[in-house]
């Protein structure tokens, strides 16, 4: 039997079978490409890096950061691995296991908002108090959450159409109906954040359709813009020269008639 180290706070190899995974890790998705890459590098170069864990009441580890980095000593084949050992709690090894995924920018966007909402129920804070531990502002925090409300059909449109968090939390301004489809399109046409938005301003704010005039009054319209025209020309005949602009507005048509007073011949009185 392998000899259990007791030292905390140094660097000691421990097996690798008598470590479990975190329960408060965050990350839901280990890509098995990055982990065989990973793999090679640790067999030909060692591993760099060890891993946190803390003794659990069995007997044996707990990881607390380092998920990627054991999960490839185990497919390498090692029998051991380079770990800290710490003392930590149950909220302390969530946050810590939290914040080295946020930090590293391992995480999308989902998984570190259901990171956060663990964090905040583990500590029993407010979503104020999280961010301070956690190192963010309040309104970052809050916005991370407000990605949670989005069902897990619009969740797997963004992951696996390269959306990011400001892709996903645009669409959280469109009732629910409209938001699946938007993400779609935004996806299908590989929109950049800026372009995402003017979609959805568009879906929320839709131009108004042209009013369509009916053909009774198109007719009457024709015969009055004729009929200024034509009182135009005589004007201009008798050495008036007028001048006529004509503005059709959304719900009326705007007619002036320039006439210059100093060409404008009186006659004289009785």
């Amino acid at each position: 039997m392998l000899h259990k180290p007791k030292t905390t706070g140094k660097v000691v190899q421990i097996p690798v079978d008598q470590i479990d995974p975190s329960p408060y890790q965050a990350r839901t998705v280990f890509n098995p490409e990055e982990i065989s890459a990973l793999a090679v590098s640790i067999l030909q170069n060692g591993l760099l890096q060890p891993v946190s864990v803390r003794r659990t009441s069995d007997g044996r580890y707990q990881l607390i950061a380092g998920e990627r980095r054991w999960r490839a000593c185990r497919q390498a084949g090692l029998k051991t691995i380079p770990a800290i050992i710490t003392s930590y709690r149950d909220q302390q090894a969530a946050a810590l296991s939290l914040l080295e995924n946020i930090q590293r920018s391992q995480l999308n966007p989902f998984d570190a908002a259901r990171g956060i909402r663990e964090v905040i129920l583990l500590w029993g804070c407010t979503q104020a108090e999280a961010a301070k531990r956690l190192g963010l502002s309040q309104p970052a925090l809050a916005n991370k959450l407000r990605l949670l409300t989005l069902t897990p059909q619009q969740e797997e449109i963004c992951l696996k159409g390269g959306l990011t968090e400001r892709h996903a939390r645009s669409v959280l301004r469109l009732p629910e109906p409209r938001r699946t489809s938007a993400l779609e399109e935004m996806a299908a046409r590989k929109m950049s954040v800026r372009q995402a938005d003017t979609l959805v301003e568009r879906l929320l704010n839709p131009p108004a359709p042209k009013k369509t005039i009916p053909a009774p009054v198109v007719r009457e319209m024709k015969l009055f813009y004729n009929t200024i025209e034509h009182a135009v020309q005589v004007m201009g005949q008798n050495g008036i020269a007028a001048t006529t602009s004509r503005v059709e507005r959304e719900d009326y048509v705007e007619y002036t008639i320039h006439i210059p007073l100093s060409r404008v011949k009186t006659s004289p009185r009785p």
